[in-house]
């Protein structure tokens, strides 16, 4: 582990990133304390001292995820219809960093299931995410690039693509290849912005 002593914040972070990359190989049925303890090389003792259960380093580690990717670079887009595809590309596993990421989310949709106040979280991540893409989409509609409609529907569908893709590509990555991934936004953002009406 790279800090034996130090932050106590830093040290939780220290266990958050463990979880990721158990979660990203192991998913959930893998992720046991001692998994998390093992990718941190250090005991079970370490990774309980800074959290009282695997229920709260899951709900830490999740949103500290969270906030890394709101904070992390994104692509740089003109208005219109290139912003709405430069957040979608944001939201596809097209990289390494972007790949671990999303095999996170994908796998803990599993535990989100069982677990009502995780599943509220990702409801709550899921709608903020649908309203950040209904501008993009009501902005591309008052440039003409898209059709009059209502976007908060396109958006709802937009993002709904982009989840399907990101499946596929975790599960299927030879064959949902970055340049795959692209073509496939591409081609939908044109149909698109042909047919308005979605549901």
């Amino acid at each position: 582990m790279g800090r034996p002593k130090g932050n106590h914040e830093d040290r939780r972070g220290d266990v958050a990133e463990a979880v990721w990359l158990v979660l990203a190989t192991d998913g959930f049925n893998g992720l046991t304390i001692r998994a998390i303890a093992r990718q941190l090389q250090a005991t079970t003792g370490v990774v309980t001292h800074y959290f009282g259960s695997k229920r709260e380093i899951i709900g830490y580690a999740l949103e500290l995820l969270e906030k890394r990717s709101a904070g992390r670079p994104r692509r740089a887009a003109a208005d219109g219809l290139a912003a709405l595809r430069a957040a979608i590309m944001d939201m596809l596993p097209l990289d390494g960093k972007s790949t671990t990421a999303n095999r996170v989310w994908v796998s803990s949709w599993d535990h989100a299931i069982a677990d009502p106040q995780f599943r509220r979280e990702h409801a709550r991540r899921y709608a903020a995410g649908v309203e950040r893409l209904t501008g993009l989409v009501e902005m591309a509609q008052e440039l003409g690039e898209l059709a009059a409609g209502d976007a908060r529907s396109m958006a709802t569908q937009l993002q709904s693509f982009a989840l399907g893709v990101i499946v596929q590509a975790v599960l299927d990555p030879a064959q949902y290849s970055a340049t795959c991934q692209i073509a496939l936004l591409d081609d939908h953002l044109a149909r698109l912005a042909r047919t308005p009406e979605i549901c």
